[in-house]
């Protein structure tokens, strides 16, 4: 009997210090840092735990699985969206949210990243649906701007705030991607033979610009040689008529000089025709008075080659 009872009462301790255990192990809780705990006592919401340490009573209050408090991002599948030009496009969108009520996102909804892609995708075929092809590929922040909208307002009752929603891809059918990519290799092909002509125009405009400039140039070049010559030759008259009334020449000098210029008129191979001027007698009629002498008197009618009259008898 006395082996039966220490038995007994072994297993009783056993037993006990299990239980114990178990207790200990149901009551004492730790809440990692960024997460959050939803109490139920008897089936009922109790509190939100955070994070910590905390105690629990058995068999009492049931902690639900722990909710990430952290911004949590979740990409969506390609959806199916018709345009307002009745074109199908496939979208591929990416929502970052964040949990900030942990009551509201454990008994608001049953699944809230499931209710999250089912409004973006209602909301995206809503917004994508008026506008056409080019809009919608062009107006992406647009079109991220009011999906945010829609569902912050939305999930703010689920205890649930969406901060960013972006949209990943935009994929037209492929024969309108062949037609886009023609487009823009005819865009490229125009905006390249624009640029050719402007650069053509521009040379063209600097060539002329160019010689312009050197035609003026040349211009004032030659001007001013001409001045410059004009002025040297001023000068050289000018130096010559000095010299000329310095050595104050008589009548004689200036005749002689003027008949030496005189065949210097017709030099030159072109010269056909030799025009002597009138001045030519009066330089003689001055040379024979040097020869001579004398100054025939006019009223005489002599001259330079008159003879001597004869003496009578």
């Amino acid at each position: 009997m006395d082996n039966a009872g220490g038995v007994a009462l072994a297993i009783v301790l056993v037993v006990l210090i299990v239980f114990v255990i178990i207790v200990l192990v149901r009551s004492v809780r730790i809440i990692p840092q960024a997460r959050a705990g939803v109490v139920e006592r008897l089936g009922k919401y109790q509190r939100t735990l955070n994070p910590g340490l905390t105690i629990l009573i058995p068999f009492v209050d049931r902690l639900l699985p722990l909710l990430d408090l952290r911004e949590q991002v979740v990409s969506f599948p390609p959806q199916p969206v018709i345009t307002e030009d009745n074109l199908v496009v496939s979208i591929d969108t990416v929502v970052y949210f964040q949990v900030t009520d942990p009551r509201a996102a454990t008994y608001e909804i049953a699944n809230y990243i499931q209710a999250v892609e089912q409004l973006t995708t209602t909301t995206l075929r809503n917004v994508v649906g008026g506008l056409n092809l080019e809009e919608a590929l062009t107006s992406r922040d647009q079109i991220n701007g009011q999906l945010r909208g829609v569902l912050d307002e939305a999930t703010g009752r689920w205890g649930i705030r969406v901060s960013r929603v972006e949209l990943k891809a935009i994929d037209p059918p492929h024969s309108i991607q062949d037609s886009m990519e023609k487009q823009m290799r005819a865009e490229r092909d125009r905006r390249a033979a624009i640029l050719t002509a402007e650069g053509t125009k521009q040379s063209a405009i600097l060539t002329a610009e160019g010689q312009r400039q050197a035609s003026i140039l040349a211009a004032e070049g030659d001007a001013k040689a001409a001045i410059l010559r004009a002025d040297g030759e001023a000068q050289a008259i000018q130096k010559v008529f000095d010299a000329i009334h310095k050595g104050n020449p008589d009548q004689k000098l200036l005749a002689y000089q003027y008949l030496q210029t005189l065949p210097k008129l017709a030099e030159g191979s072109s010269n056909k025709l030799w025009i002597i001027p009138s001045e030519v007698g009066e330089a003689l009629k001055g040379i024979g008075n040097a020869l001579g002498g004398t100054n025939p008197d006019p009223r005489s009618g002599g001259g330079l080659f008159d003879e001597e009259p004869a003496k009578q008898p």
